[in-house]
């Protein structure tokens, strides 16, 4: 419909760091305490957020986690230790600390946060100084009953759609099953290994068994795909000197014929993989759950009973 084309636009991902306001943003980037530990983040109020207003008296927190600080090959050396020089809003060999949004400051050596204060300074569990990038892949399929006909949603008439679902082990949430974007990996790479990882549990198969997993996968990963988002997300990890990005791509098996044959099996970071059916009683992760509504937006989908609420920001 014209309403939703324009509602599209108005949403879409291009557009949409500037049309997000800072509350968005920034509503699981301020609990406490931090995740993992007993830290409280400094109060940030919400008028206070942005760095635009003057705050002479913002003391934040400072933690890095010490997971991070024993310098796993994904983590920075602290900002003073001798030898490091990272060079920031570039390519830094074949570490990415471009930003996708654009130039970010660097104040004392240190990136600022472009959305804005976090009540935390350091870099919390996040390795890398500045942004940290992650995948995303939202793979979706229709809803199906047992004849195979789609499912259409009682109330709004619209068909259900599902995507694959893991539950996280670190917190329990549910999740897109992504993750980082390791030195030098293709975007395209990262999305596929990530799947295979988390839904599919390739790192306990055999090659033999993770073969068989590739040429299947091959058939949807290689198909027109469509870029739900790529961004800043509000992440509980997020502190004032490092955040998460991240590019949600969507990977939809129309006829459900490729996932039909795949068995999910929770693995790496999940304890838990599954088909969950979309709408907006999904309570997911980070910014999870505004990607999987631009799915359904794209897609025509059902997402909420209420027609009045397919169009809001």
């Amino acid at each position: 419909s014209n309403l939703s084309a324009s509602c599209w636009s108005r949403l879409h991902p291009v557009n949409m760091f500037n049309s997000y306001n800072v509350k968005f943003h920034h509503r699981k980037a301020l609990t406490s305490p931090y995740p993992g530990s007993h830290i409280e983040r400094s109060q940030v109020p919400e008028d206070k957020v942005a760095w635009l207003t003057e705050w002479e008296d913002y003391n934040p927190v400072e933690y890095t986690a010490k997971s991070v600080l024993a310098r796993p090959n994904w983590a920075d050396p602290q900002i003073n230790d001798e030898g490091f020089s990272p060079k920031f809003n570039e390519r830094d060999g074949d570490v990415e600390r471009k930003s996708l949004n654009g130039l970010y400051v660097v104040e004392n050596g240190r990136p600022r946060n472009p959305v804005g204060r976090t009540g935390l300074t350091g870099r919390g569990l996040l390795g890398r100084w500045g942004p940290n990038h992650a995948a995303d892949p939202v793979v979706t399929r229709w809803k199906r009953d047992g004849s195979g006909n789609k499912v259409a949603h009682p109330v709004s008439g619209k068909n259900i759609l599902q995507f694959v679902a893991i539950k996280r082990r670190d917190c329990g949430e549910w999740a897109i099953p992504g993750g980082m974007v390791d030195p030098g990996e293709k975007i395209t790479a990262t999305l596929k290994r990530e799947f295979e990882e988390e839904a599919l549990n390739s790192l306990q198969k055999s090659p033999e068994e993770k073969a068989k997993l590739e040429k299947q996968l091959q058939k949807l990963f290689s198909h027109e795909h469509f870029v739900v988002y790529r961004g800043y997300v509000d992440d509980p990890r997020n502190t004032d000197n490092a955040w998460m990005e991240t590019e949600a791509v969507n990977y939809h098996d129309e006829t459900g014929e490729t996932m039909d044959n795949l068995p999910l099996e929770a693995g790496d970071d999940a304890g838990v993989v599954k088909w969950v059916d979309i709408s907006e009683k999904l309570e997911l992760y980070a910014s999870h759950s505004y990607f999987i509504k631009l799915v359904t937006e794209k897609q025509g989908a059902h997402w909420s009973e209420d027609p009045g609420s397919e169009c809001h920001e």
